[in-house]
């Protein structure tokens, strides 16, 4: 006993006097912001919550300030929260605050290469060429609309050969995503049951839910320790060794029957630069950079937007009733004696004698199939505003929020030919809904971490030189200075009072300043193109009322993670 005590004691001053050497160097090259006293070896770790990090960050702004201190473990990081504090770091100070910071969970498999995790004179030449070889094949061009719009009508064609039964959308979701970003890098799509193809979407889907796990935070903060320690963890290094012996694969396929003076993707351009400074021992383009950005590359064009495809599921069918721009007074009551003034004969309840269940206030409505018939008359009728529920034995629900979408498609587009991008000017309403989904959900709540590429001054502070950053995303599309009642889904966040579509320099689904998505401009096409293209073809039908539908994340860290949910989609 006497000899733990003496070791307990040893190890405790050992970390108590680190801890002192460490504030110590920091005292002399900075001037940090204050934040919670951290512990030996600990940090802050007791005031955080590692499944609810962003919120646990959030919080303790509100003691400190919206820029302070945390420690994770013996790591000192500087949070930012709220618009002002996001802007001025990443936007107004760009160049400063433009380096990644530690993300030991990918660091253990990038080691420092490809895009996301590279920092300096690396990740400038990388990502340079990675914009210019993507648009080079078609990204921000017709050529690549065209493969989106393909690829919509083939996830259209899936959802349809459900017939109507429960299903989690999920696989489909991301197949249909991923080939996008297939065809950019490995110059092909995947049929949907192709067996590589739906075990490396496996792999991504697992990775992106394990690091979003309180496992994964652990690790983040505590990396030579839970390299030791036994959990759910150490999947994540085995997919990512999947991951790189199937990149790897595809890779050496590719030199096989290369010809340098027609790539055909991103790899085949890769590998013809890795070709011409395979003399430069300094030189970015090798092997294990390759691996890297194409992992990059694959991640981020996949797992972003099919996540966010499927939380735009989920809310579409959530909300029935939605603030929008009611005049002073107005109620649901209202709502209700605009559509109890409707001709029966527009409402179709002539059709349907003696049959109506749904019920809106006291105005009973005809069964499923009513709705139908009312595609372009509800807009005239109804005041903009709150969306309503119609409850049915068959546990229908009908939310005005999607049906203006509805409308918006059929005025805009029609049924006979696919949505495309020359359409979202004029559909302001289904744009604005788009982006608040985005900023509701807050897909990657603390974004990447940054860090500072040179000694900073920062507000009344001085950031020294690789000082870590979290810039608290979900703060920004919370705050309440940029976003009227920022808790409620509200798509009015994004239309002025002429119901035109306007922007908000808050909304930062991507990450503002130097380090923005690589992908955005994609990621942006896809969500408007997938989700047009399925409305027009379907409208969605959960399996439980909308008061049941929970939108809590199934896990929160590097992303919020939607729970697994099943419904049905019901042709037009």
């Amino acid at each position: 006993m006497e000899l733990s005590g003496a070791i307990l004691v040893a190890l405790t001053s050992l970390a108590c006097w680190m801890l002192y050497l460490n504030r110590k160097g920091q005292r002399g090259k900075g001037r940090l912001p204050p934040g919670p006293t951290p512990l030996p070896l600990l940090g802050n770790l007791l005031q955080l919550d590692p499944k609810k990090m962003d919120r646990s960050l959030e919080k303790l702004s509100k003691q400190y300030g919206p820029v302070y201190t945390i420690h994770l473990g013996s790591l000192p990081c500087v949070v930012l929260c709220g618009y002002q504090a996001v802007k001025e770091a990443l936007v107004d100070q760009g160049d400063a605050f433009s380096d990644r910071g530690d993300f030991p969970v990918f660091y253990r498999f990038t080691h420092g290469n490809g895009i996301a995790f590279s920092n300096g004179e690396k990740w400038k030449v990388l990502r340079r060429f990675a914009l210019q070889t993507m648009k080079n094949f078609g990204l921000g061009k017709s050529s690549i609309e065209a493969r989106i719009q393909e690829e919509a009508q083939c996830l259209v064609e899936e959802f349809r050969k459900t017939g109507g039964a429960p299903f989690n959308p999920l696989a489909l979701v991301c197949r249909a995503v991923s080939n996008i970003i297939c065809v950019v890098v490995f110059g092909r799509r995947f049929d949907y049951e192709d067996d590589d193809f739906l075990t490396l979407l496996h792999h991504f889907n697992d990775n992106f839910r394990l690091m979003s796990s309180v496992w994964g935070e652990l690790y983040n903060i505590f990396p030579r320790l839970m390299d030791f320690l036994p959990g759910p963890h150490h999947q994540i290094f085995r997919n990512f060794e999947r991951l790189h012996q199937f990149i790897a694969g595809r890779i050496r396929g590719h030199q096989k029957d290369l010809d340098p003076a027609c790539p055909r993707d991103f790899i085949d351009c890769f590998l013809i630069r890795m070709e011409q400074e395979k003399h430069d021992p300094l030189s970015y383009f090798h092997m294990d950079s390759l691996v890297m950005t194409t992992h990059n590359l694959f991640f981020g064009g996949t797992e972003t937007t099919s996540t966010t495809l499927r939380y735009s599921f989920l809310i579409l069918m959530k909300y029935p009733e939605v603030a929008g721009e009611i005049g002073e007074g107005e109620s649901q009551r209202g709502v209700a004696s605009s559509f109890s003034r409707a001709p029966r004969e527009l409402l179709g309840l002539a059709s349907f004698p003696g049959v109506a269940r749904a019920t809106l206030g006291s105005v009973q409505l005809p069964p499923l199939g009513w709705h139908r018939q009312m595609a372009t008359y509800l807009p005239a009728c109804l005041p903009p505003g709150p969306l309503f529920s119609l409850s049915h034995t068959h546990q229908v629900s009908f939310s005005l929020l999607a049906a203006k979408v509805h409308e918006e498609i059929d005025r805009v587009i029609g049924r006979d030919r696919a949505p495309c991008l020359a359409d979202r000017k004029d559909m302001p309403y289904t744009e604005a809904v788009l982006q608040e989904i985005q900023r509701f959900i807050s897909l990657l709540p603390m974004g990447l971490p940054r860090a500072v590429t040179q000694d900073t001054p920062f507000r009344e502070f001085l950031l020294p030189k690789g000082t870590n950053v979290i810039p608290l995303l979900s703060s920004v599309h919370y705050d309440p200075t940029q976003f009227k009642d920022p808790t409620s889904f509200n798509p009015n966040n994004f239309l002025d009072e002429n119901h035109s579509f306007k922007s908000n320099d808050a909304f930062m689904p991507f990450a503002p300043g130097k380090r923005i998505c690589l992908g955005a401009g994609l990621a942006r096409m896809e969500i408007f193109l997938f989700l047009t293209t399925l409305l027009q073809r379907f409208s969605f039908q959960p399996l439980v009322t909308p008061a049941e539908i929970d939108l809590t994340p199934q896990c929160t860290g590097l992303g919020n993670v939607p729970p697994p949910f099943g419904f049905r989609v019901l042709a037009r």
